[in-house]
């Protein structure tokens, strides 16, 4: 029987990140970018190099700066505004199609987080997950919705970037190797 392949060697933890803010005004120079500066304080407290920050209109403007940075291959992209329910909050729809793994969970540990301060929260439709080796996560708008979905993302973060790298821990022991064949293995 051939010997099973040899698991990939893991890789550094991709220590950049990326954050795009969607915002009509703040785009248009009408109103000052409030959440980007917390979020990218925040990444370079998690010992992230924050890329600069991209600010863009609603809608399509998000998809392509997502796409943009994806190709920069950061380890991390957070967003924020975009996720309400008026008709130019679309950071969801652009962010779905890149999503080859979502992780419901996160999203639904950010609105609680949110709810617990406002009833308001429950309407953000913010996304969490996988595009390649990078996590994506959709953040309301406000400062506060902010603060609430970082504080969240604070004691995960580490352990999904160490996943997307390869990396198990020691509560994630490597799976045991699969053997083909009869009841005993051969």
């Amino acid at each position: 029987m051939p010997a099973a392949p040899e698991p990939a060697a893991p890789r550094p933890v991709n220590r950049t990140a990326g954050v795009v803010i969607a915002s009509n005004r703040a785009a248009a120079g009408s109103y000052p970018d409030r959440t980007g500066p917390i979020i990218s304080q925040w990444l370079q407290e998690q010992g992230f190099a924050p890329l600069p920050i991209r600010v863009v209109p609603d809608g399509a403007p998000v998809r392509e700066a997502l796409a943009a940075l994806l190709e920069e291959g950061p380890g991390v992209i957070i967003t924020s505004g975009g996720t309400g329910i008026t008709a130019d909050d679309l950071t969801p729809e652009m962010t779905a199609g890149f999503l080859q793994k979502q992780l419901p969970g996160v999203a639904e540990a950010m609105r609680a987080a949110g709810a617990a301060k406002t009833p308001l929260a429950v309407l953000s439709r913010g996304l969490a997950g996988v595009s390649g080796q990078t996590f994506i996560a959709n953040l309301p708008g406000s400062a506060g919705g902010v603060r609430d979905g970082l504080q969240v993302l604070a004691p995960i973060l580490e352990h999904i970037c160490t996943q997307l790298a390869g990396q198990r821990d020691a509560g994630h022991p490597a799976a045991p190797a699969q053997h083909t064949g009869g009841p005993d293995g051969q």
